[in-house]
Parts: structure tokens; C-alpha cells; sequence
């Protein structure tokens, strides 16, 4: 049964299942979920094919959520899902102020000679020179890590400092390339929540240092994108760039930050990865994760840890840790 959380506005997209049937993309509203395939002229598959015809569907979507004539279902007899399966993900590090400082700290080498408080100076004055320069950074990720919102997360064997990061996702409505920063948000279809689980452990390649950092061993396991659970349009998203993200553990608060702390907000960083790759409809575009992670706390994830997970209007994702046995 999925935890109810109604998110802001008249409606929004998910992907649902009876207890033992198939997916099914769907629209909720008022906690009754419509099944598309048999509302919209055109049956969508899944929730992406809806996206993908986001400017003529949009319209139709907004009466559906109004009609209660329809044969509406109660959201609680049903299983949330990811909200779609995007083709391409786009992942934002270092994209917080104050979570960019705590990592800087907290990974310092023990013979570094300054000070704490002269290492945050040093790492603030990095952070304003790459905000002014427009230069995010963004690495891509695999959509097989991608999970439902209210799943069990599997900590592999392997993983020896396996850390949470909530973030903002932006879902991509239309193809964009080379596309300005006043351009980016009229590409956007919506938001979603997005916890974007990495071993702290494998960030850094010991063996080469030089190569620097290991995206696909620290961040690639399968099921470490816990996605959703809904997907809002941004009509109902007043402004991205002023949400509150918050991560319990086990109900006690890690993160709880505005993406005012970003860096770079979701048009600048839509326009930045436009200038080199094509993004695709149903794209995801995770924009970092703020501070208070479980490498600041020195407190990383174990079997039985609870996550839940929530951005202000796009309802909250509950997940349960689960360590693999040894292979």
C-alpha cells in the first residue's frame, strides 16, 4: 500500500500496479489514480510516452484531473512505482555551498596544513569563481539504477560507506540541444524526488589517482536511484529554486536545505549539458544533493536503515535498507 502524500496541484503522473498486475502509467489527483491507456486518444505505454507529447497532452491531463466521472481508483489499493524510466540521467555534483565545503573538509589529506576554518575560505572562494564561470559539474548515470519510491534498497557486499543524497529532479519534456539558459525551463515537463545513493568508498581510484573519480562503481549498483514517487508538472512547481529538501534517517533529520544552496539552478544547468549532449524527453536532470550527508555525520547506511525522503510538493519517497549477503 503506498504511503499518501499529495503533491502540489491539481494533479500529477506516476506509474501504478494492482498487487499483482502490470504497470500502468497513470494520472492522481485527490488520491484516486485514472489509468491513461484507456483516457487518452492515443494509449500511452508508459508514463515517458505521455512526456514525449507533453504540450498536446498537457491540456487533456488538466480536464481529466477535473472529470469525476471517470473511472478513478483509490491510490491506496495500488503500488507505486518509479514514476517513468528516463533514457539518459544527468547527475549534478558539488552543486550545494555548504555540501560542497563539508566533503572538501571531511575528505581532507591528514598532512594538509591548514586550518578547517582556512579550508572552508579556500573551498567558498573555488565554489563563487566556478558559479561566476558558469562551469557545473555534471557525469552521467545508468537508468538500471533507477527504483521505486517506497522500495527496498539493496546495500551491496561490496560497498563499505554506502551514504544517502536527496535531490531535485528536473524531467525533461522535449528534444533540446545548444539550447539557452532563458530557453532551459520551457524544456522541463515536471519535477520528481531523486535519492542518488553513492559509496563514498569507491568515489576516488585509489590505484590511479590521476583518473580521479569512479562515478560507475560508487553510484551505478542496481536499485541506488530510488525515483518518485510522483512526477508534477512544473506548472505546479512556482519555483524550483526555492524548495526545501529533506532527508530523515530512521526519523531523525540528516538534510534539510533549499535549493536556494544550489549553485547552479535547473535552467543553467539544463542549458549547460544542452551545449554538449542531446536530452530526450523523459530525460532526468538530478540537480546535487545539499549538505548534511552520512559522511558529515560519520554515520553511513546499514541493513535496517529507514530513508524517507521528501521536496516540498512532490510528496515523499520512504525506502528500507537491505544488505546483500556476501557473494
Amino acid at each position: 500500500m503506498a504511503t499518501l502524500a499529495q503533491p502540489a496541484g491539481p494533479f500529477a503522473l506516476g506509474t501504478f500496479s494492482a498487487q499483482d498486475g502490470d504497470p500502468f502509467p497513470g494520472l492522481l489527483a485527490r488520491e484516486r489514480v485514472l489509468d491513461l491507456r484507456g483516457a487518452l486518444d492515443r494509449a500511452p505505454s508508459d508514463v515517458r510516452a505521455v512526456v514525449e507529447r507533453w504540450e498536446e497532452t498537457l491540456p487533456v491531463l488538466r480536464a481529466l484531473a477535473q472529470d469525476d466521472a471517470l473511472d478513478w481508483r483509490p491510490l491506496k489499493e495500488l503500488r507505486v512505482h518509479a514514476p517513468l524510466e528516463p533514457r539518459q540521467i544527468f547527475q549534478s555534483g558539488a552543486n550545494y555551498r555548504q555540501h560542497v565545503i563539508d566533503l572538501e573538509v571531511a575528505h581532507r589529506s591528514p598532512d594538509d596544513p591548514r586550518t578547517v576554518e582556512e579550508a572552508r575560505a579556500e573551498i567558498a572562494a573555488i565554489m563563487d569563481r566556478r558559479a561566476a564561470e558558469d562551469l557545473p559539474y555534471v557525469f552521467i548515470g545508468l537508468p538500471s539504477t533507477i527504483a521505486g519510491p517506497y522500495d527496498d534498497v539493496v546495500l551491496p557486499s561490496w560497498a563499505a560507506q554506502p551514504d544517502w543524497e536527496l535531490e531535485l529532479a528536473a524531467v525533461i519534456a522535449r528534444p533540446a540541444h545548444r539550447i539557452s539558459v532563458e530557453e532551459a525551463l520551457d524544456h522541463v515537463a515536471g519535477y520528481t524526488i531523486a535519492n542518488d545513493l553513492t559509496d563514498r568508498a569507491t568515489v576516488f581510484r585509489r590505484d590511479m589517482p590521476a583518473i580521479g573519480t569512479d562515478w560507475l562503481r560508487c553510484k551505478n549498483a542496481p536499485g541506488f536511484t530510488p525515483l518518485g514517487p510522483w512526477l508534477v508538472p512544473a506548472e505546479s512547481i512556482a519555483d524550483p529554486g526555492d524548495l526545501r529538501v529533506t532527508l530523515k534517517l530512521n526519523g531523525e533529520t540528516m538534510q534539510d536545505e533549499s535549493t536556494k544552496d544550489m549553485l547552479f539552478g535547473v535552467a543553467r544547468l539544463v542549458s549547460y549539458i544542452s551545449q554538449t549532449a542531446r536530452l530526450l524527453p523523459g530525460d532526468l536532470v538530478l540537480t546535487g544533493s545539499p549538505a548534511g550527508n552520512g559522511i558529515h555525520w560519520g554515520r553511513l547506511l546499514r541493513d535496517g536503515d529507514v530513508m524517507e525522503g521528501s521536496v516540498t510538493g512532490l510528496g515523499v519517497q520512504r525506502t528500507r535498507c537491505v544488505q546483500e549477503g556476501p557473494a
